[in-house]
């Protein structure tokens, strides 16, 4: 299907919902219906003003090769007809991009999991960091950020730590930060001055709904245990803490933050649900496409994906080679966007060379 075939359609598809929904006359669910005809607003918007720009710039040309058009007239014409000309690139690019296939997942919340790689204590001190910097940015976002189990060392970093951040398009937003994330610094327990490199691992998986993921309850191993806190010592008198083993996949969560079994129990189902969600996506990625490989990376944890050292004040993004000399604000959130926003435009150029 041709470009212009794609967006005759679009019109046409947003025309029917909205006929549809004037009549009242809504054969499927009225909220689907609604969802639809408002996500293909923006679409629709973008395609007419396009279409505009195209027109005015044939209507210019006409007056322009038009002998009767006097020199004055002329003038101004090129001069409209080159602004017009220079937007037309961005506007068909604004609508090839809002065309694409949506994630079915962007829109939605998402479960953060942090955990501590390699280099020890300091290791856990960036995952701490690490952690703090998306609760930041989460505020920022105007989002809700839930901690669900923090395993903290003795010095205050974590070994690992889990999440809920619950707002519209969480997930867009922050799916590109799976992966490994290295930190070059000077610890604070270096007695030498020595710069040391330590790694923190990030996982982002859209928070899945019952719809989306089916827990046949035969297929859980549920055990309750008594919480622990640092050292092993018991926090608590009675079984609370969980463990759910996923018996089909041999995924297994741990809750124990919640003084309430039933509490633990439901946080550890929707990391569960989550963790089987993006399993499943990831299969379906596999299959559709086993050989490529997106240029912004696969979000395999094992990748490593950034760089933040601290002596020269920079964070560097290998996938798509942009560093950035404000750790600082990296650090708080306050930069984090000006990396999101150049990964998704990566990420959307190479859809788009897929396409041709």
């Amino acid at each position: 299907m041709s470009l212009e075939d794609k967006l005759k359609s679009v019109v046409r598809r947003r025309k029917e919902l909205g006929d549809a929904l004037a009549s009242g006359r809504v054969d499927e669910s009225f909220a689907k219906v609604s969802k639809e005809y408002s996500d293909l607003g923006p679409i629709v918007a973008g395609i007419e003003e396009w279409r505009k720009a195209r027109t005015e710039v044939a209507d210019l040309e006409a007056m322009i090769a038009d002998a009767a058009t006097d020199k004055e007239m002329r003038d101004l014409a090129e001069s409209e007809r080159a602004a017009w000309a220079e937007k037309l690139p961005r506007l068909e690019r604004n609508v090839q991009v809002m065309l694409l296939p949506k994630d079915e997942a962007d829109e939605k919340s998402a479960i953060l999991e942090v955990r501590a790689g390699t280099g020890g204590d300091e290791a856990a001190l960036f995952a701490s960091e690490l952690y703090r910097l998306y609760q930041r940015y989460a505020q920022l976002k105007g989002w809700r950020f839930e901690t669900m189990e923090i395993s903290e060392t003795p010095l205050g970093g974590f070994r690992e730590a889990t999440a809920s951040i619950i707002g519209r398009g969480v997930f867009a937003r922050l799916k590109y930060e799976s992966g490994v994330h290295r930190v070059q610094r000077v610890p604070a327990t270096e007695a030498q001055g020595r710069i040391h490199t330590s790694t923190a691992t990030v996982a982002v998986l859209p928070e899945a709904e019952d719809v989306d993921v089916h827990i046949e309850e035969k297929d859980l191993r549920i055990d309750v245990f008594r919480s622990s806190g640092p050292g092993g010592q018991s926090v608590n008198t009675t079984d609370s803490a969980v463990r759910i083993t996923h018996i089909p996949t041999g995924i297994v969560v741990s809750q124990q933050d919640e003084k309430s079994q039933h509490r633990n129990k439901a946080k550890a189902l929707k990391i569960l649900r989550a963790r089987l969600y993006q399993a499943e996506r990831d299969r379906q990625e596999a299959e559709r496409s086993a050989q490529r490989k997106s240029q912004v990376g696969t979000g395999d944890r094992s990748e490593r994906i950034r760089t933040y050292n601290f002596p020269q004040g920079r964070v560097s993004d290998h996938r798509i080679n942009l560093t950035l000399y404000k750790i600082e604000k990296v650090m708080t959130g306050e930069a984090l966007d000006e990396f999101v926003d150049a990964l998704t435009a990566e990420d959307e150029a190479a859809r788009l060379a897929a396409l041709e």
